[in-house]
């Protein structure tokens, strides 16, 4: 979006809030030439002048712009988190581009020499789980910090289910990661970090009559480039979309919101916990989820049932 979608957007939910927080990126923060630009603009919208950098950086921005990493010290950044999926290889693979690996390791150098402490975090699955030794060489070289989990299981990740990570999986990841996870997530043991297997999730929640609303009293909304509106839950998609901004008021998106009317909340909202696992569970697999991510990853499978009908 541009500075006047922007604006324009802010205009229509201001009348519904006093704490109308602007950011202007999904995913990856700074990514376009015009960052400070709309840094600047995000802060005048939102009604807290004082709105903090998140910890994230634009990967992208730091290999191409040299004053991008000491603006981020400038704005009080003190700590930035950076992803790998292990080697040079892996992380090309799962980032989507070849030479995003070295475009990494420059932001780490960067973010170092600016006094801004570097954060690995390494998503793993059953595929690049044996390359694991190789972030463990980087973190000993620079002395760094990382943590391993598995992510959730929508949009993108979705796609990725097959590869799903198992307890006998984890046997694989080297001890000192082990020891930093543990730390990471302040969990005793390794297992606690990835949750339960989902045959153990099915047993638990197969019988279970739960129905749950997904409305906060500070909900956070994603506004694709089209002006789509989607609750900030999970991965928008076409079965959590509450209205369109050029077409419908905002009043009527927030209408749609409070009393579950998007596909995706409606299913939630009358459709049982153990419906929802007997209907798309799978009580034999030994993936692991979090119950969280394990009912979200339920619901938009479901949800792709109803679509695809």
């Amino acid at each position: 979006m541009n500075e006047n979608d922007l604006r324009y957007v802010a205009e229509k939910f201001r009348p519904f809030t006093d704490n109308l927080t602007v950011d202007s990126w999904y995913r990856e923060p700074d990514y376009l030439p015009e960052y400070k630009r709309l840094w600047e603009i995000e802060r005048e919208l939102s009604d807290s002048k004082r709105v903090p950098h998140w910890e994230l950086l634009s990967v992208w921005r730091a290999a191409r712009d040299p004053e991008y990493v000491p603006w981020l010290k400038s704005l009080g950044v003190n700590a930035c988190q950076v992803t790998l999926f292990g080697g040079r290889e892996k992380t090309d693979f799962y980032t989507g581009r070849k030479g995003a690996y070295d475009e990494i390791i420059s932001a780490i150098e960067q973010l170092i020499n600016a006094e801004i402490t570097p954060r690995i975090q390494v998503f793993i699955n059953q595929d690049n789980i044996g390359d694991l030794q190789a972030v463990v060489d980087l973190i000993r070289e620079m002395q760094l910090f990382a943590f391993v989990h598995q992510g959730s299981c929508d949009g993108e990740n979705a796609k990725l289910y097959d590869i799903r990570v198992t307890p006998k999986d984890l046997e694989q990841v080297p001890p000192l990661l082990i020891d930093y996870s543990l730390k990471h997530f302040n969990k005793d043991n390794f297992i606690d970090v990835f949750g339960k297997t989902e045959r153990e999730l099915y047993a638990e929640l197969s019988s279970s009559t739960e129905i749950g609303g997904t409305v906060t009293d500070t909900p956070t909304f994603y506004v694709d480039k089209d002006f789509n509106v989607y609750p900030n839950i999970t991965t928008p998609s076409k079965y959590w979309l509450l209205g369109n901004l050029r077409t419908d008021d905002a009043e009527t998106v927030l209408c749609r919101y409070l009393n579950d009317e998007s596909t995706a909340q409606c299913v939630r909202k009358t459709v049982s916990v153990g419906e929802l696992v007997k209907s798309c569970g799978d009580f034999e697999s030994e993936k692991l989820f979090s119950k969280g991510d394990y009912i979200d990853f339920l619901v938009n499978k479901y949800c792709e049932g109803l679509y695809a009908d």
